[in-house]
């Protein structure tokens, strides 16, 4: 049962690759299914094998903060599925993030990201990193929606050490020209970190784009039940790591050998793994790996269904009078539309914000509304969920802040589920039933005055 193909001139298909990539049938009891590895340490066969392992010199598990089999499974298959040479499972989303920047940046780097990216990640360049010396700025979307790429080569410095990205933002949907930026920032001499947690590397392989490194919320869509938590670094193949001098501790010597004589172009990955996640500790758990492993099984079929389901909710949505804007790439409409097309042929994905009228007022209405909608703050779950970001995840930007992002007070971001689209659309009926009777209570007279208690004795009031 072979874990690459039979045949190298003829490699698997994705929905092969996400069933048995990186998989064997366990050799002591024959179980199908990869086990779980509970266990914290591993047993050394002697002195020397215990010398070896920690030297490196052998690939036997030391400590399951560094590596656990569970883990190498799933990441071999999210290495092969993204086409990498190299993955690392981590605690969270957030947790891969942050590991695979700080094995880029240090105190005196620039850090050059898009603008609209996660709150999360944000908040992280500009608060945490900052704290550690490492300066952030960000590109906002250019005037006519699309990528500006006069503002990205404005603002990279001789310092900047990282650029990031996302391939589908969360939530504007607004696609970037991942070509055209990675291929400015190699010019460089600067590696691209690209989240493709929307995307999944079913709809798009930002390392077959110029990407160097993809991080993933693996809590979302690769895992896609909403039951476990996890993060992955998938780092590719091509970027030489020693030029330049820009990544001197990847090319020090001081204390022997240093991570490119020791690994060459594994370099990086190797590095972030044994220095960033091992000292920092964001070590995923066995069953969460387990719990992400099935739901890579089934990934292809999920977002199929949640890319047609989203894209028949869009376009139903935007036809609707309580409906003031709907941002989704797949919308003729959108100005990501044209790179929609390029990157993502397979659909641009099934999280997307939709404003309605009356503002903050019409999106309670609609919140309050939903009866299958979940209200959460999660995404890629099979269950359809709703949120609304201006009072949850950017409710501590300022209100220019959040206009110049455009989260308007009646924006509301959905994550679009497994359910029928049948029933989804209902209840967005419902939803918008009730954002224009809210519309329709704020534009009535108001009585003022004398009116007031008579109208209050009537029952009016």
């Amino acid at each position: 049962m072979p874990t690459t193909p039979v045949d190298p001139a003829r490699p698997w298909g994705f929905a092969t690759e996400q069933v048995h990539a990186g998989a064997e049938p366990d050799d002591v009891h024959g179980a199908r299914i990869p086990p779980v590895h509970l266990t914290a340490g591993f047993v050394f066969r002697d002195f020397e094998d215990a010398r070896a392992r920690f030297a490196g010199d052998d690939d036997g598990y030391v400590y399951s903060r560094l590596a656990n089999p569970t883990l190498t499974a799933v990441e071999r298959r999210v290495a092969r599925l993204e086409g990498g040479r190299d993955a690392l499972l981590v605690g969270s989303g957030q947790a891969a993030v942050t590991v695979a920047l700080l094995g880029l940046l240090g105190a005196g780097d620039h850090l050059l990201s898009a603008a609209s990216v996660y709150e999360g990640s944000r908040g992280l360049f500009r608060e945490n990193f900052a704290r550690m010396g490492v300066a952030v700025d960000f590109v906002p979307t250019g005037a006519d929606g699309g990528t500006d790429l006069d503002a990205w080569r404005r603002l990279l410095r001789p310092t900047t050490r990282a650029v990031f990205l996302e391939s589908i933002p969360n939530p504007k949907n607004d696609v970037p020209d991942l070509r055209a930026v990675a291929d400015l920032a190699h010019e460089r001499g600067v590696p691209v970190v690209v989240d493709n947690t929307l995307a999944t590397p079913y709809l798009l392989r930002p390392l077959e784009h110029g990407a160097d490194v993809v991080v993933h919320s693996a809590s979302k869509f690769l895992a896609g039940h909403g039951a476990a938590l996890g993060g992955v670094v998938v780092v590719g193949e091509g970027f030489d790591w020693a030029a330049g001098g820009r990544y001197p501790h990847l090319v020090d010597r001081s204390s022997g050998p240093s991570w490119t004589d020791r690994y060459g172009p594994r370099a990086y990955a190797e590095h972030a793994r044994q220095v960033v996640a091992a000292r920092l500790g964001p070590t995923l758990s066995p069953v969460n790996a387990f719990l992400l492993q099935q739901g890579l099984e089934t990934l292809s079929l999920r977002v199929s269904r949640h890319v047609a389901t989203a894209l028949t909710l869009a376009r139903w949505l935007e036809q609707q009078p309580e409906v003031v804007a709907v941002d989704h790439a797949g919308l003729a409409s959108s100005p990501s539309h044209a790179l929609a097309q390029r990157y993502l042929p397979r659909g641009a994905g099934s999280v997307f914000s939709v404003t309605v009228a009356g503002g903050e007022d019409g999106a309670r209405a609609f919140v309050d509304a939903v009866r299958l909608f979940t209200r959460m703050s999660h995404l890629g779950d099979v269950r359809s969920l709703v949120l609304h970001p201006a009072s949850t995840s950017h409710a501590h930007r300022s209100p220019a802040e959040r206009a110049a992002a455009g989260i308007w007070p009646g924006l509301l971001r959905l994550s679009i589920g497994l359910e029928e689209p049948e029933d989804l659309l209902a209840d967005l009926r419902l939803a918008l039933d009730a954002v224009r009777d809210a519309v329709a209570e704020a534009a009535a007279p108001r009585p003022v005055g004398a009116a007031v208690p008579a109208l209050v004795a009537a029952g009016v009031l």
